[in-house]
Parts: C-alpha cells; sequence; structure tokens
C-alpha cells in the first residue's frame, strides 16, 4: 500500500472549507495547485493500469474544454456521452461543466429510440462516444433527425477508414484546444473561472417508471451541497481510495466519482470491463464502495460458489464461523452484547476465515460500503457484516444529488436507511410522502414546468417515496406513494415493499406482485439464472435454457420455499396466494424495467395479461406467445408453456 493512497491528514481539510458556492472546476484546479502530483485516476488498459494525476487531468479538462470552444460549444450547449467508465468520458463531462454547458451521460445499452429521446430533448449538437459501437449508434441518430454535427470517440479502433464530417478523435480535440491555450495565456484561468455555481454540473433523468424518463439538470452547487452533507455525516473521507464502476448515466456514479471524487481528492480507480469489475475489485482493495444489493448479492454469490468446489474441511469451517459472525451480529441488532466466547470465535474467524475471503475479493481495506437504491436482503446484509464489512444502508434520488440519509456505523438497521444527513430536512406530508429540502436538491426538471411543480412545492422536494420516521428519528422507505393500492377488500399494500423481500432470496431476480382491485395477491417471479443455475448444476438437474429452468418442479419449489417466508411477515389478506415463474427475465430493452431496473408496471400489466389471466382464473398452466426480434431485425413468435402454482 502506498503512502498517496492513505487517507490524508485532516489539515487537508483547509483546502476546501465545505461551501458548496464554487464549482468542481474549481475544485479541480484546487487539488492540482496542491497536490499535483498525487494520482487522480487510475484506467486499466490491455491489463496494465494507467495513471493520471490531479496536474495532468487539470491540463487534460482545460485543453479539451479549449478544444470544444473552438468547435462552437457553448454556455447552454449540451454533450451526450456514451459509453462504459472511461477517464477521458470524465474529464468530457467536466469539461462541458466548465463552459457552462450539459453533460448528459446515457447507458451504454439504452437503445437507439432512448438515446434520440435525449438528443432532442435537450437538441445536443455534440457527443462524446467511447468507442466504434457507440460512433455508429449516433450516427444512426444523425440519420434519424438528431442534430448532432460533432462526434468526439475515445478508442479510435475500427474507426480509421471513416470520413465522416464532425467525426473527430479525443487527441485531436485536446492538441487543438491546447495550440489555443498556448496562443491565448489568459484563457486557461479564464475556463477555470468561468463556470458559475448556478450552472449546471451534470444532466441526468429520472428512472422513467411511468414514462418518459424526466431530465434533471444538477447544478454545480447541488453537487457539491450533495458532497459535503455526505462528509458531515461521515459517508466519505478525505483521499480515498474507490472503483468507478456505476453506470455513468445514474446520479450515484457522479455524485461519488466526480462530485465527491473531485472536492475530497479521491483516487478514482476505473476497470478495464465491466466483467473484470469483481478482478479490479481485488486488486484495488477500495477504501470506499457503493452498489446496489443485486451486487452485493452477486459477490455472495460467488463467495459461496467458491466455497461449494472448495475441500470438504474448508466448508465445515467457512460455515461455522459465519454462522457465529452472524449470530453476533443479530446480537448486535437487538441491542445485546454477544458473549466472550463469540467475541473470541469471532477473532479467530477473522485470522482463519474473514480476512482470507475479504482479501480475495478487495474488501481487507473498505472502510465504508454502501448500498442504496432497494432493500437489501437480511441474509446478504448480515453476512457482509459478519465479514467484517461495514455494510450501511444509503437513500437518495437523482433530484437530491444521492444523498439523503445513511446509516451510522454504530446505528445499523435493517428496516431502516438511517437518519437524514446534516444540511437535510426530512418530514412526512399527511398521505405518508417523504418530503426533503436540502441545497442538494435541484432546481426543476428540464422543460417541464408542470412536473417541476408537482415535486418542488415551497421549497420542498416530493420523493415519491411513502415511508415514516421512528422516534428515534430514523427514516423507514416503504416504497412509491404512487404504488400505494388496494385489494378488492380494502387491503392497503404497496407491491414494491413486498417484491424487495421477495428478491432477499438469491434465487429470485426480479418479480412482480399483483393485486390492486383483486380478492388476493398473486405474483409473476423472474429467477436469478446464475443462482438457480449454480443450484441445479450441484444437485445434478440437467436443463438446457433459461426457460427450461425457470419449469422445473424442483424450482418451483425453491420459489415456493422463498414465497412463503415472505407470506409469514405478511397479513393474512396480503399474502401471495399463487404464482407463476416466467419463460424469460425481464429486459430494458423491452420496456419492461428501467435502466436502474425498476418495474414499468404498466407494460408488463398489457404484456402479460394472458398469464395474469390464468393467475386469477385457477389454471394450472398458460400457453405465452412472446413476439420476439432476432439480431437481424427479422420477428418470430415463441410459445412457452407456463405452470401456475397456488400456495
Amino acid at each position: 500500500m502506498r503512502r498517496e493512497d492513505i487517507a490524508g491528514p485532516a489539515a487537508a481539510a483547509t483546502q476546501w472549507n465545505l461551501d458548496p458556492e464554487t464549482t468542481l472546476t474549481r475544485l479541480l484546479a484546487v487539488n492540482a495547485r496542491g497536490h499535483g502530483s498525487r494520482v487522480a485516476m487510475r484506467e486499466k488498459a490491455l491489463g496494465i493500469w494507467q495513471e493520471l494525476t490531479w496536474q495532468q487531468l487539470l491540463d487534460e479538462v482545460l485543453a479539451v474544454a479549449a478544444g470544444l470552444e473552438g468547435l462552437g460549444f457553448a454556455e447552454g450547449d449540451s454533450m451526450l456521452v456514451l459509453g462504459d467508465n472511461r477517464v477521458r468520458l470524465y474529464a468530457g463531462m467536466l469539461a462541458a461543466g466548465a463552459l457552462g454547458g450539459y453533460a448528459m451521460p446515457v447507458y451504454p445499452d439504452a437503445t437507439p429510440d432512448e438515446v434520440l429521446h435525449f438528443a432532442s430533448e435537450a437538441q445536443a449538437r455534440f457527443a462524446l462516444a467511447e468507442d466504434q459501437e457507440q460512433v455508429d449508434k449516433l450516427l444512426e441518430l444523425r440519420e434519424s433527425g438528431a442534430v448532432l454535427r460533432h462526434i468526439v470517440y475515445d478508442d479510435p479502433r475500427g474507426l480509421n477508414h471513416y470520413k465522416v464530417d464532425g467525426l473527430m478523435s479525443w487527441e485531436a480535440l485536446r492538441d487543438a484546444g491546447a495550440a489555443r491555450l498556448r496562443e491565448r495565456p489568459a484563457l486557461r484561468d479564464d475556463i477555470i473561472q468561468r463556470a458559475r455555481p448556478d450552472g449546471p454540473a451534470v444532466f441526468v433523468h429520472s428512472s422513467g417508471t411511468t414514462g418518459k424518463p424526466k431530465g434533471v439538470v444538477l447544478q454545480q452547487r447541488n453537487v457539491i451541497a450533495g458532497v459535503r452533507n455526505a462528509f458531515k455525516g461521515d459517508v466519505f473521507h478525505w483521499e480515498e481510495s474507490i472503483l468507478a464502476y456505476l453506470p455513468m448515466a445514474w446520479i450515484g456514479d457522479f455524485a461519488v466519482t466526480m462530485g465527491a471524487g473531485v472536492a475530497l481528492r479521491f483516487t478514482i480507480n476505473i476497470p478495464e470491463r465491466s466483467e473484470t469489475v469483481l478482478r479490479n475489485l481485488r486488486e484495488i482493495a477500495p477504501t470506499l464502495y457503493l452498489a446496489a444489493p443485486r451486487s452485493w448479492d452477486n459477490m455472495l454469490t460467488s463467495i459461496r460458489v467458491r466455497m461449494e468446489d472448495s475441500t470438504p474441511l474448508k466448508k465445515r469451517v467457512f460455515d461455522h464461523f459465519v454462522d457465529v459472525g452472524v449470530a453476533v451480529e443479530r446480537l448486535k441488532l437487538q441491542g445485546k452484547t454477544p458473549s466472550a466466547w463469540q467475541r473470541v470465535q469471532c477473532r479467530l474467524g477473522e485470522w482463519l476465515v474473514f480476512g482470507p475471503v475479504k482479501d480475495q475479493f478487495g474488501l481487507n481495506r473498505m472502510r465504508v460500503a454502501l448500498t442504496g437504491g432497494e432493500a437489501m436482503g437480511e441474509d446478504t446484509f448480515l453476512f457482509y457484516r459478519a465479514l467484517g464489512v461495514n455494510l450501511r444502508q444509503l437513500y437518495g434520488q437523482t433530484e437530491s444529488s444521492a444523498f439523503n440519509a445513511v446509516q451510522s456505523t454504530d446505528e445499523v438497521r435493517l428496516h431502516t436507511v438511517g437518519r437524514p444527513l446534516p444540511g437535510v430536512d426530512a418530514r412526512i406530508a399527511d398521505d405518508g410522502e417523504i418530503l426533503v429540502r436540502s441545497g442538494s436538491v435541484f432546481g426543476g426538471y428540464f422543460s417541464n414546468d408542470e412536473a417541476t411543480r408537482k415535486t418542488l412545492v415551497d421549497g420542498w422536494l416530493h420523493t415519491g417515496d411513502a415511508g415514516y420516521v421512528e422516534p428515534d428519528g430514523h427514516l423507514v422507505v416503504l416504497g412509491r406513494v404512487a404504488e400505494v393500492v388496494h385489494t378488492a377488500k380494502g387491503e392497503r399494500f404497496i407491491p414494491n415493499y413486498i417484491e424487495n423481500r421477495l428478491k432477499f432470496s438469491p434465487y429470485i431476480k426480479d418479480v412482480a406482485v399483483l393485486g390492486a382491485g383483486r380478492d388476493h395477491l398473486c405474483a409473476m417471479v423472474c429467477i436469478d439464472a446464475d443462482a438457480v443455475g449454480h443450484w441445479a448444476e450441484v444437485r445434478g438437474i440437467p436443463y438446457i435454457s433459461y426457460a427450461d429452468l425457470s419449469q422445473k418442479p424442483q424450482v418451483y419449489e425453491l420459489v415456493i420455499a422463498a414465497i412463503k417466508r415472505v407470506n409469514e411477515a405478511l397479513p393474512e389478506g396480503l399474502r401471495i396466494r399463487r404464482f407463476a415463474n416466467l419463460h424469460k427475465e425481464f429486459d430494458p430493452d423491452d420496456g419492461e424495467i428501467t435502466r436502474t431496473r425498476k418495474l414499468r408496471r404498466n407494460v408488463i400489466e398489457d404484456r402479460y395479461a394472458t398469464v395474469i389471466d390464468a393467475l386469477y382464473g385457477g389454471a394450472d398452466s398458460v400457453v405465452m406467445k412472446a413476439q420476439i426480434t432476432y439480431d437481424t431485425g427479422d420477428k418470430g413468435v415463441i410459445e412457452r408453456t407456463l405452470a401456475v402454482r397456488s400456495l
């Protein structure tokens, strides 16, 4: 471990007084001036970590900003950003913000129609693409009417023979900008100072569960205020080491990687590819790590799969100490003190099991581990706490720059998201909706006054989430207010609340709970292919596809056990009575879920109407016909017979 990877001294705080009335560009310049030789970003390329210091990052950002300005990019312009996490894409976003423009990251797997919607929404004339795949997508948009005049690409592979107006490499843009800076020495400081605290930092989008995603422009002061609140709430320290792997279009990535990363001088490490995240995680061993519950579940699955392949003795030792660790964590959650013998076993377990596992997965230096986006399963949560990972629940949203509340280290509870952060006021409206007020809250949706008026009322952000505050100030989030529905018998429930608890099972990836206006609840389940597939292989259960696996009687029994566990905690009138395993996962490309994996219920209920009729009609099976589109563009229809089971 190198000296610059260790959190810096408290005196480092004098570099920034936590005042949000500044900009990321100015903070970047402060870092370069005081810590110019310290590593700012690392990127894995061809198996080698390439490093960029704070001074080099500032020079890159300013040169690209000058280059963009030379192409006509000005205050109020928009720039699409398409691709996986890359140093140059982050630098391009900072450059656009430095000029007072809108950097608009888009999910790399977004469909052409989705990208066209974003480009048309802001009349984007500029785009920054990672590689040939994304360039091709942008060129198709031109043919569809998008006004993209300038497309800059990072990776030149496959693009050398392209002869297209307005297409240029990152190097060409940077070199042109560097030449402008040499010709006009005063331009450098002008760009550093040009952005205003009320100017745009990033242009992201809401999840779009009920329609087209709404544009959210976060000001520089919003993002920095969110970082300040999180810093005061002990979420971040100075000079953390992080792995930047989350989708760049998700506000959680920008808030942590660019917001906190620049403001608090993080070392930002970027994996080689999305497929190498776990491998790169071990190499980096970050001090802070944010992941959705599904990512934590996937890592836990990997740990357990490795143990299944281990020797019987190692498996017994692993299971014993994990059981002891989980029992100790349960006692702590209940406010009880573990016995002396349990504490001794935990120390021994750290030496024999916990330490080696954390080292293998890059968790050994992790000071803070965060999960957010939805509820995490109790078994998963307790496992990591038993391992010695300081896992905490975070609550935030796009409109509030990602940070509303977080659990403190010594007050972790399974059902809450902790207390509101310093600088965040929260209260509950008469209808049970959570309201938030903070300097991190955005100023309104882009070109959507009606939605803004509904969301921002008297300075309070209407989060759209239902919840309540416990007597000691802990916030409990139940689900979306808009999803509060009633059964035909008047039972009030939130489908998402039940769905999240069903997804606590590692064998259930997605589920849609039905029951609004009906006599009882039913569910459509998407199994987790990896977890269930491994479970089936260990037990010698053959299968040839996802659809085949989902319909195995043994898999139905597996799902029944998971549903029964959730039913035990639900009132009699809200228990799931019937369900079917679907033949495919819910897919964002099919419009069934958003890119952040939130259900689009109207689409699902329309597309699976046949299955829903069978669930409530008492049938034992249903033939599901689905239209599919092949890579060639040809369309076809597949038929699957799905079993329907009662509980």
